[in-house]
């Protein structure tokens, strides 16, 4: 290895890429990374992704990530998009001269179940529920229709923090969760159910466990693990702040959505009897289907990754190489072009939380070191960069600017009397940064 020093550029500045950026630069004198990031802060869904009321478990990962911003050898832009619809492409950041890329830009696209309806004012997709409650422009700024009574699609963490926002924020009457399979494979943890259990009609929650328990003994799925792994939060659950309902709608597949006027008045679902090959366990249509009425209907069935990114992708993700010359842990994070890296949710889209994408970004890290060591640096210009960026018709954002940002959210909070202050939008951020005048 010469002593020149490599260049990395890491696209997303989520827990994988702030992660995997300080692998490579924490770890390894000789490396430089350049963090791209689409939003004018960094933390991804660590920022804009965990339920608000967590205000010790985003300090704690806010103080990892200022730690790897102050290191000497991490530069960072914010608000820049890298895309075919973006500020820049993937082949222009490429032909900066870096000496490898890694994309951790997150998954960036929604799922469509390519269902009728879907276009209806009360549908939603759940990142830009959750991105709109975490106060991330533009969607902070979109208008939904949270009505009285609203369905949830999915049975993971995502569902229960909707529902809690749903119930607390929007005074929802009634939240349904709409459930593909059984209440076996239900898929939050009892800490985050605890904050949602107090709803649960549990006359009702009983009699639906009746409705389906002969098609989960037709195929041996234990009944009492399924009300376990929910009712086990019953102990320690949140004190009720209104009388709102929650209800699970076990074994039933979101078939369509109607409407009136271009507004959702109804869900239409179809019963699933379950069905078990190769050890695994499927939901299959029945042809039964019943009508919901409901004012709100959000799909949290997880996400998948920007497809004009300007990677191949396949399955909801990019493609990997089949056959990486870096594995770390039997894991490729190497994508079909040379150089160029994926990790955290751009490697598996919507798999596990915080403590998974920052252990997937530190050994997309790893991985790039071990290329890195197999060629000469190329020696590229970390200043020829930063004029790059001051090319961009645009404000970018850089690490002194981020501190202050803080700075004057923090004085924010303390005149408000609030744990925490946010601004809702680019243009009140840039302002505070002093990046362009008040209007």
């Amino acid at each position: 290895m010469s002593n020149s020093t490599y260049f990395v550029a890491v696209i997303g500045a989520g827990p994988a890429g702030l992660f995997g950026a300080r692998e490579l630069a924490h770890q390894h004198q000789g490396v430089r990374v350049a963090i791209f990031n689409r939003d004018i802060k960094p933390g991804g869904l660590a920022e804009y992704g965990i339920y608000p009321e967590k205000h010790i478990m985003k300090e704690g990962l806010r103080k990892q990530f200022r730690q790897t911003l102050d290191l000497e050898n991490i530069d960072y832009y914010g608000n820049i998009s890298i895309g075919a619809r973006g500020d820049m492409t993937l082949d222009e950041i490429r032909a900066l001269g870096f000496d490898a890329v890694l994309v951790s830009a997150g998954a960036q696209g929604t799922k469509s179940l390519g269902l009728p309806g879907e276009n209806l004012e009360g549908v939603y997709h759940a990142k830009d529920v959750v991105y709109f409650y975490n106060k991330l422009p533009p969607f902070s700024q979109k208008k939904f229709r949270f009505g009285k009574r609203c369905a949830i699609i999915g049975a993971g963490n995502v569902m229960v923090d909707i529902a809690r926002h749903l119930i607390n924020v929007q005074k929802a009457e009634e939240v349904t969760a709409i459930v593909r399979r059984g209440p076996a494979e239900v898929n939050f943890t009892k800490e985050e159910m605890k904050h949602l259990i107090g709803y649960l009609n549990l006359g009702e929650f009983e009699k639906e466990m009746a409705r389906v328990r002969p098609t989960l003994e037709a195929i041996n799925q234990d009944l009492e693990a399924g009300r376990h792994k929910i009712l086990d939060s019953l102990a320690k659950a949140d004190p009720k702040t209104s009388d709102a309902h929650f209800h699970f709608n076990f074994l039933a597949s979101p078939t369509g959505m109607y409407g009136e006027n271009g507004l959702l008045t109804k869900l239409e679902v179809e019963d699933n009897i379950l069905v078990e090959k190769d050890g695994k366990t499927s939901a299959k249509g029945t042809g039964v289907k019943r009508l919901l009425d409901v004012d709100t209907v959000i799909f949290a069935i997880g996400d998948k990754v920007d497809e004009s990114f300007g990677l191949p992708t396949e399955w909801n993700e990019f493609v990997k190489n089949k056959e990486p010359r870096f594995p770390i842990e039997d894991v490729s994070y190497e994508s079909t072009f040379e150089g160029v890296f994926v990790g955290g949710w751009s490697r598996k889209a919507s798999e596990g939380l915080v403590g998974y994408a920052r252990r997937d970004g530190t050994n997309a890290g790893k991985a790039v070191f071990q290329y890195l060591q197999t060629k000469q640096p190329l020696n590229a210009s970390p200043e020829a960069v930063a004029e790059k960026m001051k090319s961009l018709q645009k404000p970018i954002i850089l690490k002194d600017d981020i501190k202050r940002l803080e700075a004057v959210e923090v004085e924010e909070a303390k005149k408000r009397g609030v744990e925490e202050f946010k601004f809702a939008s680019n243009e009140e951020m840039l302002q505070a940064m002093g990046l362009i005048e008040t209007a």
